[in-house]
This record gives C-alpha cells, structure tokens and sequence, in this order.
C-alpha cells in the first residue's frame, strides 16, 4: 500500500464485517480518511466480488473496498469468532449489517464486544430496524426506496407509475450517515471515554434523507396534501439536447426571464413570487421549457450564465470524465487494482487541509492480509493453518 500523509481518522482501527454496499460504503470512507480496516469477508468472498464475471474484483467491491485490508474467516467456526473478538478488544469501531440478531447468535454482538471493550464504538446497519413487522425480511436498495416514498417522488407524470431512481441510492446514503455516525461517537468518547451501540437503518436514514422537502407537505399536522401528480423536472430539451436551469430566487427569477426574452413574466402574477411561481410550476416549466426548445445549448448555456442563472449541460456519463470542473477538481483518479489492471476512482471527497484523505491502496483479495492480521495478533502458526484450512473446507462443502 502507498504512503500518504496521516489521514483525519489517522490511528483508528475499524472492523469491517459487513456485505454489499452499505457497510463497505461506510468503511471504505473511513479507510480514505485514514483509519485501518479490517475487512472480514467469508472464504469465497464478499458477494459483491461475484456481480459480474468469474474473477475475484468488480468495479463496484473495488470502490467500496479499497484501502482496506482482508481477513477471511469462516464464522461458523467457533475459533474464528474467538478471532473477532480478539481483534475488537484492541479496535475502535465494529461495523456490521447482517440481518438482525445474527451477531448475537454467534455471540458477537454489540453487548458481548463492548462488555470486553467498553470504549468500542459498535454501529448495526439494518435494512428497516431491529424489530417490527418488517424486520425479518431480506431487504435490498428497491425496498427502501418503494417504503420510503422516494419512489412516489420519481412518479411518471405522464403515467402516474411511480419509478426507482436508478442508482443505489439507500445503500450509498445510509453508508455516508453512518460514517457521520461513527465520527460522532468517536467525539463522544473522546469526552466521555466510553464507546457506544449505534443502530442505523437504510428506512430511516432515506426518510430522513427525504424530510426537508419531499416531505414538505407531510411536515405539519392539519396541513398535509393528498399526493398529487409530480410536477415535471429541471431538464430541459433544446434543439441539440439537453439542460437544466432554474431559479429560486426573485434575482434568478428575473435573470431566467431575462435570458430567455421574456420580460412580461418578470411580474406576471402567476409567477411574481417564490410560493407563486411553485404553486404555478407545472405552468411555469412548461413554458420555460417551451423557449429552451427553441436554441441550442451552447448558446442557452451562455445567456444563462451570463444572466446569473443556475445552469449546466445535461452530461451523459462518458462525458463526466472529461467536464472541465471535474478535470479542473483532479475528481477522477487511477489506481493500479490487481486483478483489474489500471482502473478510475473518483478521489475522496471532502478535502482537508491539514491531514488529507486520499485512496490508500487498492481493493484486496480474498483473505490477502488473512496471515499478517493473525500473526499480529500472536496466533500460533498451528492456528492460523487450521483457521485457513477451515475456511477452504468450508468452501468445498459450497461447492456443486
């Protein structure tokens, strides 16, 4: 792994025993930031190595696991549990998103691991929570976002079909919160010196996600508005693609009006206001949208900007590498990833100044670190041969 400069969670070391998308979202920022995660995967492997072709790495384990270090450990067997918990006792953070209660049947849980290290810092992911009706089923990013209402807010106008936004959206929002959890309770312990259990879930954290202003119309009691059609959005087709603008104040608002030669609708009561021109919107998009039509968009771009109006060209992925603020924010990096070849990360992205946060390595594979970590630890090579000879067994008996 490369030398960088310490990193914000410089000295921290986390337990990553988590799957999919979540939880290595979550660690994965933390690895960036500095800290030193251990990765405990099943001997074949985080699921998500195998979403697409036969070799150990996808595009998606690698961005949601570099930096990190693996441990493969088959925990069904009692000596690798003992392993874990070996390792928590001189770790800071225990992350994991296995289905509720399966921690605590392999006696791994939040209470067994703090009881032998108070100052541990132990964080659950769940899909919809611990306990309640929906609890004890299989959850996936679609669920929470049909549960939570982000599906209705991307219902078709046309249709009325509501739509899924089409990125795991849950998975990565819920990884991002509960790295701002973890933080937190770092701070805390600083103070207090005690860790802490913190539970999050994908339900809860999209609903959250949500409440300031898709929720808008549910946030005061007597107030609240039946669903209605969605109003349409801010891309904009011109004669040669597409853009997006808008305006929320009354300065953008008379700029928009301004770029697009439309001085009457500076004062037109329909639109004269912020709360005229939103109850109007469906109106008002129409009509904006109606003018864009008619240019192009270099040139739309330009008498918007020059206007003061937010706008920007509609990029199609391949056009993202290439932006020039992107390139200008140096956002698109290369890592060498073994098994991969050259492969493009986006870099970390908050920057600090102080203590920077950058990709410390590549993804590892399958239980690559599995002997280091356990030498650390002061395992007798004997152990550490039946440890690994357990995991291969264990993989047999998966085998067809």
């Amino acid at each position: 792994m490369p030398e960088h400069a310490p990193g914000p969670l410089s000295g921290v070391r986390v337990i990553d025993l988590t799957t999919v998308v979540s939880g290595p979202v979550c660690t994965a920022l933390l690895a960036d930031q500095g800290a030193s995660v251990i990765k405990i995967e099943p001997p074949d492997g985080d699921i998500i190595r195998r979403t697409a072709g036969d070799g150990e790495f996808t595009a998606m384990f690698v961005a949601c696991n570099r930096g990190k270090r693996s441990l493969a450990l088959d925990l069904k067997q009692p000596a690798a549990c003992d392993v874990v918990r070996r390792i928590a006792l001189a770790s800071d953070v225990f992350v994991q998103n296995f289905r509720p209660g399966a921690m605590d049947r392999l006696g791994l849980g939040a209470e067994a691991l703090r009881a032998l290290n108070p100052r541990l810092v132990y964080l659950s992911i769940s899909g919809v929570g611990e306990a309640g009706p929906y609890a004890g089923q299989r959850v996936y990013d679609p669920v929470i976002q049909s549960l939570s209402g982000l599906a209705d807010v991307q219902t078709d106008a046309e249709s009325g079909r509501p739509r899924m936004v089409r990125t795991i959206i849950a998975d990565k929002t819920t990884g991002a919160f509960a790295a701002q959890a973890i933080c937190a309770a770092l701070f805390a312990r600083e103070r207090s010196g005690e860790g802490q259990h913190i539970r999050l879930s994908m339900l809860d954290t999209m609903v959250a996600f949500l409440w300031p202003e898709a929720m808008a119309d549910q946030a005061i009691p007597g107030r609240a508005k039946p669903s209605g059609p969605p109003r349409p959005d801010l891309i904009f087709r011109t004669a040669d693609g597409f853009i997006t603008a808008g305006s929320v104040s009354n300065a953008e608002w008379r700029g928009l009006c301004t770029a697009l030669d439309k001085p009457e609708w500076i004062d037109d009561p329909r639109f004269r206001t912020p709360a005229a021109r939103s109850a109007n919107a469906v109106e008002r998009l129409s009509l904006v949208g109606a003018v864009l039509a008619t240019g192009k968009t270099r040139e739309w771009l330009a008498r918007l900007a020059a206007n003061d109006v937010p706008c920007a060209p509609v990029l199609r992925r391949d056009d993202v590498l290439t932006d020039p603020q992107v390139v200008y924010n140096g956002l698109i990096e290369t890592i060498d990833q073994p098994g991969l070849g050259p492969i493009r990360q986006s870099r970390p992205a908050a920057r600090f100044d102080g203590t920077p946060a950058a990709i410390r390595g590549p993804a590892p594979s399958i239980g690559q670190h599995t002997q280091a970590v356990l030498t650390e630890l002061g395992l007798a090579p004997a152990d550490i041969a039946a440890l690994v000879a357990s995991g291969a067994a264990a993989i047999g008996k998966r085998q067809p």
